[in-house]
């Protein structure tokens, strides 16, 4: 049975399938097309996925989308009313439901085929209710405690439920207007970070300034008695005037979320272009600590509800991971799952698995480790991309040999662009499309945002870290499988990384396990063996654009940024090569 899930006319639009209940693929629109937070219909993802498992659409038994346009309909019809005056905010809605409504069409377009030739029934499942799935079912336990919180989906912001077997049962939800995503939201666009999906550049600025404003925020998100929570809504202006959300050539803008009342309280707005100041600092500081706050008091009044000791959490506020890394800290929870997509993507995956299981009762559940999901190429491929743009290489005959080359660059300081496999599903590079460097170089992190990635200079870089040594090196032991959690680094060690480091001691980690990552894994190892360094800095292979997918683009990322060497599968380019081929 193959069931096609798909994330559509939202931001990070995305595809997978999915045959007999296993993930076979996965990939997000923005890599194909490289806009980044693509938005719209995922024609070329759905394309990946077929392609990818030779497969045609005609082979596909069922079609899965995470939005539901029926659910809480007379909620949306009383707001849609609340808002007449706003004209354009209810055509663009009417407009967006009537394409979540037609994917059949759409779908036929997309793939240039007759309708008629699409036998699969299409199913809209509720949003959180597919990001209660792609946790769950994702995850290793039989029985856990769910949450889902984000901006908002199908009227709902946050939603809690138990998971057992192969049966989620919803418990309760926080509906619109009351959202902890938008709040998070309100603040990053106020920060002077206006495009979509720059709420962890709030997250990286936070260490660098102290909760000042503690005692304001907590008027703008109210904790409640029943473990849910509230907003004052004098502060945002979603309610009473809509907020605009367009994809304008596949690229997701969101209207200002904040009201004047903001204004009044916290001053005037900084703009994209101006300076942080240790105000501005202290305003990130506040906001996460807040929202930190927040869902710990969700988690734990879920953990008193429930009694269970194991918590699967998704949606965009998921992605949290200074929240994520304090969970077992701060509640009564032991075991945590986050899957590699836990934002709006991996409804994708998460509609897909509530089909499979939920409604039509499989219980064959796998557990999810790895999110090397996307396209791949082989060693004629690169080969080919490289001899076309008549760069010099050297090609290895063996893994070990390119892994001994490469974590000889890595042990002398080179900054080096690692594509290997498929490309990882989720916001993060997991050693397959990934910048690597030496933890403990001094200069890295300027260099890295300066001349790599070019972008803010507070931002930090992850430690990729051998599964063994976490216990050596971080104040916590726990699986990282998708650089999802931050933990501290211990004292003594964070003079010897200071790469990796962030202002305030954590390290945002990637547990690197033998058997999930077997290549990556070697070539830490080696590294290891060179250094007495069990660690590398891993940030995704970029630079101001979706992570790179094609070896094409793997190149050019390389040639116009100033890494030093280039390994594509058993293939290196260094930059001595280029200054030759000059």
């Amino acid at each position: 049975m193959y069931i096609l899930g798909i994330n559509a006319y939202h931001g990070d639009s995305s595809a997978c399938l999915l045959k007999d209940g296993k993930i076979i693929n996965a990939i997000e629109e923005e890599r194909i097309r490289r806009i980044k937070h693509w938005a719209g219909f995922p024609s070329e993802a759905i394309k990946f996925c077929l392609a990818d498992a030779g497969i045609t659409i005609k082979d596909v038994d069922y079609i899965t989308i995470g939005r539901n346009p029926s659910a809480h309909l007379k909620k949306k019809i009383f707001s849609s009313l609340k808002k007449l005056i706003n004209y354009k905010f209810i055509k663009d809605r009417v407009a967006n439901i009537k394409k979540v409504t037609s994917l059949k069409s759409e779908l036929a377009k997309g793939l240039g085929v007759n309708e008629k030739d699409i036998r699969a029934e299409i199913k809209h499942i509720e949003h959180h209710r597919s990001h209660l799935a792609s946790a769950f079912f994702s995850s290793p336990f039989k029985e856990a405690a769910i949450l889902s919180v984000d901006g908002f989906g199908d009227f709902s912001s946050t939603m809690i439920a138990i998971g057992k077997d192969n049966k989620i049962e919803v418990l309760d939800s926080v509906t619109y207007p009351h959202s902890l995503g938008i709040f998070y939201t309100a603040f990053t666009q106020f920060l002077g970070f206006p495009y979509y999906g720059d709420e962890y550049k709030v997250m990286g600025l936070s260490p660098y300034g102290e909760p000042k404003y503690l005692d304001k925020m907590k008027d703008i998100v109210r904790l409640k008695e029943d473990g849910l929570f509230e907003i004052n809504e004098d502060y945002f202006i979603h309610s009473t005037e809509g907020v605009a959300m367009t994809w304008d050539n596949g690229a997701p803008f969101l209207g200002r979320v904040f009201s004047d009342k903001m204004i009044e309280i916290f001053g005037k707005p900084r703009d994209k272009d101006e300076p942080l100041t240790q105000y501005h600092k202290d305003l990130a500081a506040s906001v996460q600590q807040h929202c930190e706050n927040v869902i710990f008091h969700l988690l734990n009044n879920l953990q008193l509800r429930t009694g269970l000791k194991n918590i699967c959490i998704a949606g965009g506020v998921a992605q949290n991971s200074v929240a994520n890394g304090k969970i077992k800290l701060m509640t009564a929870f032991e075991n945590v799952y986050i899957p590699s997509a836990g934002y709006d993507a991996g409804t994708a995956v998460g509609s897909a698995l509530w089909l499979y299981h939920q409604l039509l009762g499989n219980d064959n559940r796998v557990f999810v480790r790895e999110a090397y999901l996307g396209a791949h190429y082989t060693n004629d491929e690169i080969e080919q991309v490289l001899k076309e743009a008549n760069i010099n290489y050297t090609r290895y005959n063996k893994d070990e040999e390119t892994i001994e080359h490469t974590a000889e660059l890595l042990a002398n300081g080179a900054v080096v662009g690692w594509f290997q496999g498929r490309t990882e599903f989720g916001p993060r590079a997991l050693g397959n499309r990934s910048v690597l460097v030496h933890p403990g170089r001094q200069d890295a992190k300027d260099l890295i945002n300066s001349k790599i990635k070019r972008r803010e200079s507070f931002r930090p870089f992850a430690p990729s870290i051998l599964r063994e040594y976490v216990n050596e090196y971080f104040e916590q032991d726990d699986d990282a499988f998708f650089m999802e959690k931050v933990f501290l680094i211990k004292p003594e060690k964070r003079a010897g990384l200071p790469a990796v480091t962030h202002v305030d001691g954590s390290g945002r980690l990637q547990t690197v396990h033998k058997d999930v990552s077997p290549k990556y894994y070697a070539l830490i190892d080696r590294f290891r063996e060179k250094t007495g360094l069990p660690i590398l800095l891993n940030t995704s292979f970029n630079e101001n654009e979706p992570i790179v997918n094609h070896p094409k683009e793997a190149l050019d990322c390389f040639l116009r940024t100033e890494m030093d060497a280039l390994v594509m599968g058993n293939f290196v380019v260094t930059r001595k090569d280029i200054q030759d081929k000059r």
